[in-house]
């Protein structure tokens, strides 16, 4: 027997969002939906309120893990002696981009190339409080795999600075 759409999606969001499923059981953890909440309000450098020092800790060492198993042992390697990743643009000839864990984007030009923004770095923050090296990790997918989503949404800069919204 088929069941309805509204059944269907009904279940969906239940296994998603952590509802009682059909069963009757209860999931272990409710599944956290940050993107959904305004983090405007908080102080840069905060992960939100109630976070321990405990707490702080034990983020950044999973998003050292998350970054260093996102990345490849080559790559976070590379990033231990270098302090930065150089990812070449796939879009702009002779731009490359340089990452650094918890600052801001810096466009790098060779061979000629023209630079595509007015000025040399490019900010991105996290829509929701993340650990540096996290957001790190997050960045360096970004601009291998979905670089026109960075050249849409970058703001532009005329200095370095430490991004908001990472701790």
């Amino acid at each position: 027997m088929l069941r309805s759409l509204a059944d269907r999606l009904r279940a969906h969001w239940r296994t998603l969002f952590g509802a009682p499923r059909e069963s009757g059981h209860e999931p272990e953890e409710p599944l956290e939906i940050p993107w959904l909440q305004v983090w405007d309000w908080l102080p840069r450098r905060s992960a939100g309120p109630g976070f321990s020092r405990r707490d702080y800790r034990v983020a950044r060492e999973r998003a050292i893990e998350v970054a260093r198993l996102t990345l490849g042992d080559e790559l976070w390697g590379t990033f231990q002696r270098q302090g930065c990743l150089e990812v070449a643009s796939n879009r702009y000839p002779g731009v490359t981009y340089r990452l650094r864990v918890g600052r801001r984007i810096e466009v790098r030009c060779f061979d000629g190339a023209q630079a595509p923004w007015p000025y040399s770095f490019l900010c991105i923050n996290p829509v929701y409080p993340l650990p540096a090296e996290e957001f790190f990790a997050h960045l360096y997918l970004y601009l291998r795999d979905r670089e026109d989503e960075v050249i849409r949404v970058a703001a532009p800069q005329p200095w370095d600075q430490g991004l908001g919204r990472t701790f």
